[in-house]
């Protein structure tokens, strides 16, 4: 059975400019590949908005579709929120 991703509360201003850099992604990519606006990015990015959690969901989407690994507050594997890029499998 597929495993489906488990997403996070809510991820947060930090977590999606660290998946960016981390893919190498600009706002204008990131908003090319969830359907979310660059401005509607960019006012995230630095707080100035309430973003909804549907916005939220397809800006994770995205990351995820592109390999980003988000991990909810308190998850002691690696320190608390954050992402990661998954493991790609070869073969």
């Amino acid at each position: 059975m597929p495993r489906t991703p488990t997403l996070p509360a809510v991820i947060t201003a930090g977590q999606i400019r660290a998946a960016r850099a981390l893919i190498g992604w600009t706002q204008t990519d990131l908003a090319k590949a969830s359907g979310v606006s660059e401005i509607s990015i960019k006012n995230i990015e630095r707080g100035a908005t309430d973003p909804r959690s549907s916005t939220l969901g397809a800006l994770q989407q995205a990351f995820e579709k592109a390999g980003v690994i988000f991990l909810e507050p308190g998850d002691i594997r690696n320190g608390g929120a954050g992402v990661r890029l998954k493991k790609v499998r070869r073969g």
